[in-house]
């Protein structure tokens, strides 16, 4: 198989997943508001073969889940590649300038940023749309509401990046799925620091999802 359609093959996985995982992964947090995992497949994806390849997922998971998991339509859909891109692609762009745990780290934390903030621009904008919510009403929503939870599904999916990114990197690579890494040694994580961002990430995700239960208030 050649690099090209290997490419294709790890892509239509990635896909294929990042659907799978939203469809049978959403959970309802706040309101009408529901978190569901597929931005950490496309942020891998665009990891791996860079922003465009985000910005590809996201759009094609966004169109097949209108047509059968949602109910919101073509504003969801919408609403569904802004948030995604926001934070894959950002976090994608800046970690294939080069791929080291630093610039990952700090693409993934420009990515809930990014994200945070476009989300309550456009849920200011594009809610009352389709919640038939006076524009007043939902701008009394966004800091309450809006910002922690995108706040929170964006540093979950950036907690789990980091632990999953590597392992299945390196799964696909003994698997010739892809090429070796050509990183230099001074670029590559010492297994004590790549566990300490393990352990770093797992307590972050451990914090937010504890989060998560006292804002339900079922802590």
């Amino acid at each position: 198989m050649n690099s090209r359609l290997k490419k294709y093959a790890i892509l239509g996985m990635l896909t294929a997943l990042a659907y799978l995982v939203m469809a049978v992964g959403r959970i309802p947090v706040i309101l009408f508001l529901k978190y569901d995992p597929k931005d950490i497949v496309i942020v891998i994806g665009g990891f791996i073969f860079g922003p465009l390849s985000a910005f590809v997922i996201s759009a094609v998971v966004s169109v097949v889940e209108m047509f059968t998991v949602s109910d919101t339509g073509v504003i969801g859909l919408i609403m569904n590649v802004i948030s995604s891109c926001a934070f894959a692609c950002t976090a994608a762009f800046i970690y294939t300038r080069r791929k080291t745990l630093k610039f990952a780290v700090i693409g993934l934390l420009s990515g809930c940023v990014l994200m945070t903030a476009t989300m309550l621009l456009w849920n200011y904008l594009i809610t009352p749309l389709y919640l038939g919510y006076p524009r007043e009403v939902v701008a009394k929503m966004l800091i309450p509401y809006f910002l922690p939870f995108n706040l929170l599904k964006s540093i979950i999916n950036a907690s789990l990046t980091m632990l999953l990114y590597k392992p299945l990197v390196e799964y696909l690579r003994r698997h010739d799925f892809l090429a070796p890494s050509t990183a230099s040694a001074a670029d590559k994580p010492a297994k004590k620091i790549t566990t300490g961002v393990a352990l770093v990430s797992l307590f972050v995700l451990v914090t937010c999802i504890l989060l998560i239960l006292a804002w339900q208030g079922k802590i």
